[in-house]
């Protein structure tokens, strides 16, 4: 035997990195149709729903009720013989503002910002109002509201009948 045959791979060394890079591309390979079957798999969404039945317009006193605000994040208002759904997200950073009842607004404890009742900004760096939902009753009598369909006071969406009952 030269010296040139001896300095080269003999068979079992060839099976043995042979077999580490097998093993090497199986991982690599399981590694990525892990990622393509992750890709495939359907994101699922845990949120409540964006339809919610509310209760009858009797349940409402005049003021806020929070009854939905940590399930649904809507506050119901009813003042000046409307009933409005209000969203509770601050149109500054999406903070959810606290209702403070002996001072009659909305206040953010992120920046600042303050909220009428009504929702209108006059405050802090909100840029503007909150937001209100489309609000109707259903066949049984019972409010619905539907937070797919937002109105905007900017807009002057606040005056479409949707937005608030005649209570």
């Amino acid at each position: 035997m030269s010296e040139e045959t001896k300095a080269g791979l003999n068979r079992r060394e060839f099976f043995s990195y042979l077999t580490v890079g097998w093993v090497a591309f199986s991982a690599a390979f399981a590694g990525l149709l892990s990622l393509v079957f992750r890709f495939l798999y359907p994101n699922v969404n845990f949120e409540p729903p964006m339809q919610f039945v509310a209760g009858t317009v009797d349940d409402f006193d005049r003021g806020v009720d929070e009854r939905w605000k940590t399930v649904y994040g809507v506050w119901m208002v009813r003042m000046e013989g409307r009933l409005f759904a209000l969203s509770n997200i601050c149109t500054h950073l999406g903070c959810i503002p606290n209702w403070l009842p002996a001072e009659l607004k909305f206040k953010c404890p992120c920046h600042g910002s303050g909220y009428y009742m009504n929702g209108v900004n006059f405050e802090g760096p909100a840029p503007r109002p909150l937001e209100r939902y489309k609000v109707n009753i259903n066949a049984e009598g019972k409010i619905l509201v539907d937070k797919t369909k937002v109105y905007r006071y900017e807009k002057g969406q606040w005056d479409n009948p949707d937005s608030y009952l005649k209570v």
